[in-house]
């Protein structure tokens, strides 16, 4: 069986304290090799790749235990990209989720590791090794005939765009225009994933809190009052599908391609938006050339599975029905009804059977469970519980396949 496998999770796990005390150690001034911590990664990560094996997983990844932060340092690896220091407020949509959540209280704004196009961008072989690096961990654990099993999370190509005014993501003497920018964006990222798939991997998933966006009133009516913007918010979106489906053109017919679509997992499990898919789904599940939807369905603010009817037959959803957020441990008769009741959306909508629309679902958590390194409400024997819990979910539902 291909990607999406029915048990999924969406890539972040809970660091082990050894992990953060290297790191830690690092950022006091001692060398990754004082602070032991390229030996101690690479343990976290041997460990964490089995316990996802022995709990039945197969979408095997690292934990994203060499980033701090869930989009990691692969833009930061790009040429031309220029990190922000203390930028100011008026760079930044402050009405853009994330953005509003780590406002500071003297207007100025650093919504974390943040980086703008001051030249034009390219992707420097040399240079773009952080990917690599991952890969290559999870690898060195793994037969190799394993190999195409592993996935790998990857920052949405719109990320560093949609969190800044308008304009605002590169300076005027890289690029005149979103348009110019954004053809740079999908070359870098197509150079990415080519050299990626070179080195064996098979398996890619965005992870893009801003799709999510677009369902929120929130967002939806703050862009609707910055007179800065140029067109609707839904030409937004219509740009960021098209920077999608530039980015992975022409990638190979056995390379998986999928979205999630967050809806934030920040420190203490706070999450950014709220808004039902319907407003974007039928445009999305169409035009957007993924193979599979991560979709997080774990509480109300994520609306009803009606927007499944919208699903090609060609493409895939995972019912992200599992919290990362609330350690109580949700009730399996409970998420397997829910399961079924996606199935029935989407059969209607292609004019299938249940059985047969279930064929193209699959069930994980709603989130990582780690975005950020630290912080984070469940306990390793939580995060154990609820994996196993979509495991034994997937089970019955789909009778033991992968």
């Amino acid at each position: 069986m291909a990607p999406p496998f029915r048990a999924e999770h969406m890539g972040s796990l809970l660091r082990p304290q050894p992990l953060l005390d290297a790191r830690e150690a690092v950022r006091q001034g001692k060398t990754p090799e004082e602070a032991q911590l390229p030996a101690t990664e690479a343990k976290a990560v041997a460990d964490v790749v089995q316990l996802q094996r022995d709990l039945g997983f197969r979408a095997l990844c690292d934990g994203e235990f060499v980033r701090t932060r869930f989009w990691g340092l692969m833009w930061d690896e790009f040429d031309g990209t220029t990190r922000l220091q203390d930028a100011d407020a008026s760079m930044f949509r402050l009405y853009h989720p994330d953005v509003v959540s780590l406002i500071e209280q003297d207007r100025k704004v650093m919504p974390g590791d943040s980086v703008i196009a001051g030249a034009k961008l390219r992707h420097n072989p040399a240079k773009s090794l952080s990917n690599l690096h991952e890969l290559k961990l999870v690898q060195n654990t793994l037969p190799k005939e394993n190999w195409a099993d592993i996935k790998l999370t990857m920052i949405t190509p719109a990320w560093f765009h949609m969190r800044y005014k308008q304009g605002h993501a590169y300076t005027p003497e890289a690029y005149s225009s979103d348009a110019e920018y954004f053809a740079d964006v999908a070359a870098v990222y197509q150079a990415e994933l080519r050299q990626l798939y070179d080195a064996g991997l098979r398996n890619v998933q965005f992870d893009d809190p801003g799709l999510a966006y677009f369902c929120s009133d929130k967002f939806r009516a703050g862009w609707a009052a910055d007179k800065d913007n140029i067109g609707s918010v839904d030409d937004l979106l219509d740009a960021y599908i098209k920077l999608y489906n530039d980015s992975i053109k022409g990638l190979p017919a056995d390379f998986h391609t999928g979205v999630h679509l967050c809806r934030g997992n920040f420190i203490g499990g706070r999450h950014f938006a709220e808004g039902a898919y319907d407003v974007i789904a039928k445009k999305l599940f169409q035009e957007l050339d993924v193979n599979t939807f991560y979709l997080e369905y774990d509480t109300e603010r994520a609306g009803g599975f009606e927007p499944l009817q919208f699903l090609p037959a060609h493409k895939n959803v995972v019912v992200g029905a599992i919290s990362t957020k609330l350690r109580a441990l949700e009730d399996k008769e409970e998420v397997k009804a829910r399961i079924m009741q996606a199935a029935k959306f989407v059969a209607q909508g292609r004019g299938q059977t249940e059985e047969e629309a279930l064929k193209s679902i699959a069930i994980s958590p709603q989130c990582g469970f780690s975005t950020h390194e630290s912080g984070y409400p469940l306990s390793d024997d939580d995060q154990r519980a609820k994996l196993s819990l979509v495991r034994t979910i997937a089970n019955e539902i789909w009778g033991g396949e992968p």
